[in-house]
This record gives structure tokens, sequence and C-alpha cells, in this order.
């Protein structure tokens, strides 16, 4: 763990898209995955359940459906066809690949409903990336695997009633990566006061 304030851990995080090949300790993991528990959950019913993929061969053939399903969401069908900015991470060169899942919680019925399912997995997925970022690890929040989810599932033995929420690759940052220097809107654009429009402040 690196000394560093959970304010710059927020503010140096960013999506890492270049891994080095340099294995991850498994006491860094566990103190990862033990820093996503501390979340907040609804009913505090702590979901979350996670699924920590070392293996080449599984890495290769979930990197192989997650192609496909960029090649479904952004239209092309091969990664050499992919447009620079849209390129994902090839999973299998990347030490290991934390599929963030949430098991099935009664939620409040009718509209907004996976809202509450979503406030009740990804706060742990940001903690699981701001320990990563605590320890020098680079992380990526990713979820264009919602395409063959069912494949995923079955080839790694998940149950029915648990969704993978998101599938988050962890790793040393490589050739090229740094942390910091992420472009935000100015807060006058994205925060009001009292009401829609009104300047904050």
């Amino acid at each position: 763990m690196t000394d560093i304030s959970l304010l710059d851990a927020l503010r140096t995080q960013r999506s890492t898209r270049r891994f080095s090949p340099q294995p991850v300790p498994d006491e860094a993991i566990s103190s990862i995955l033990k820093a996503a528990t501390w979340a907040p959950s609804a009913g505090n019913r702590q979901p979350w359940r996670f699924v920590v993929v070392r293996d080449p061969a599984l890495k290769r053939r979930i990197g192989e459906w997650y192609d496909q399903g960029a090649g479904t969401a952004y239209g092309y069908r091969q990664r050499g066809n992919a447009p620079q900015e849209n390129r994902e991470p090839t999973f299998s060169d990347v030490p290991v690949l934390i599929l963030v899942c949430i098991e099935a919680v009664s939620t409040n019925p009718g509209p907004g409903s996976e809202f509450f399912r979503g406030a009740s997995i990804y706060p742990a997925m940001q903690n699981l990336m701001l320990a990563a970022r605590a320890m020098g690890l680079g992380t990526r929040p990713t979820t264009l695997h919602r395409h063959h989810e069912a494949d995923i599932k079955a080839h790694l033995g998940i149950p029915d009633r648990v969704d993978i929420a998101a599938i988050v690759p962890l790793g040393y940052p490589g050739e090229g990566e740094h942390f910091g220097g992420k472009r935000r809107k100015p807060l006058s654009e994205v925060a009001f006061n009292d009401r829609w429009g009104q300047p904050l402040g």
C-alpha cells in the first residue's frame, strides 16, 4: 500500500488500457477485495461476489466473448478494425480479471429496480478500484461482456441467480500509462443550487 490520501486516489484514478505482465501478488488481491466489501449496500445485504480469473486459457476465452460484445456495441467485428479510442484491453494480456458479481436480492419492484441493484454493487467496485490505485495498480470498469454473459457464466460455473455487473482488468500500468490527468467538466456545468440550472455558490 502506498502512502496516498483518499482524495489523491480519487483525483488520480483513471482507466488503464495497457498493463504490465508483472504478476499481481495474492496479498494485494485479497486487500483489494476486502476493501470492496467495506462498501455500503441496500439493507446491508452485501450481495457482492467476486471471481478472480488468472488462468490464461480462461482469460483468453472471456476476451473472445468480450471482443464480440465490443463488435456488437461499436459496429465492428474484429479488434483490428476498431477505432483506437474504442479498443478494449486484450484480456489475455491482463494479469488478473475480477468479475464483479451480484447475487439476486429483493429490491423495490417497479420502475428503478435496476438502480437499487446497482446501488448495492457499484460502490463495491469503486472501492475495489480505489484500493488498487492506492497500491499502484491500474483498473478499468468494463461491461461489454453483457452480450455474452450467459456464455461466461456457464464457462465459469456462475449460478443463474448471480449477475456479472462488470469485469475489472487489474494489473500494474503498462508502457505509456500513468495515473492522473483526467479531463472532467467544470463543477459549474454539473452541480446546481436548489433548482436545475441555478449556479452553485
